[in-house]
């Protein structure tokens, strides 16, 4: 029972930390990554696809990514998209291979991107410590019906303490690299 709490909020907490690492992929740090565009959705015969779906999406170099639609009148619907997203990216159509360059970022863009990551983390490090709150409760329900000691569940409010420094932890780092990344010219 008490394995069974622990589990389930390693699990959570797990999963927080693999969505903000998610999240902050998808931050534009002045390097191409095919993260940029990920989650760009086209309109192909009626319905929004993802863009992987009907393009390739390659890093050309440093600054620059290409796509290539698998069809050739997917190309007005890609660049669409880009345009229509809220990324600030100007598509460049040559043929049937559509170019984007990535601007280097400024300072204060850095900064303000800077800021969204330690934000980002801050929610990450909120959704850990709900974590936590959830599985103490548990553990109290149980001591509170009899079904474990109080040695028990003070020994387990303590793993489930060291489980959310732990987590923690791994929230800063995810957050310092991601800022580290950002500030790198």
């Amino acid at each position: 029972m008490l394995e069974d709490i622990k589990k389930d909020t390693q699990t959570r907490m797990t999963k927080s930390v693999e969505s903000l690492r998610h999240d902050l992929a998808h931050l534009r740090t002045g390097r191409a990554s095919v993260a940029i565009v990920e989650p760009l959705q086209v309109s192909y015969y009626g319905s929004d696809v993802p863009l992987n779906q009907v393009a390739n999406v390659a890093v050309v170099d440093a600054r620059s990514l290409t796509i290539t639609p698998y069809e050739k009148n997917m190309v007005g619907a890609v660049e669409k998209a880009i345009l229509a997203s809220n990324l600030g990216l100007t598509p460049n159509t040559m043929g049937q291979v559509i170019r984007i360059n990535l601007p280097a970022l400024t300072e204060q863009r850095r900064k303000e991107l800077s800021k969204h990551v330690a934000g980002e983390g801050e929610n990450a490090k909120v959704a850990i410590r709900n974590i936590r709150r959830d599985a103490i409760h548990t553990l109290k329900e149980l001591l509170k019906d009899k079904k474990i000691s109080e040695d028990e569940e003070h020994r387990a409010e303590e793993e489930v303490q060291k489980l959310t420094d732990r987590f923690v932890k791994d929230v800063d780092g995810v957050v310092k690299a991601k800022e580290d990344e950002l500030m790198a010219i």
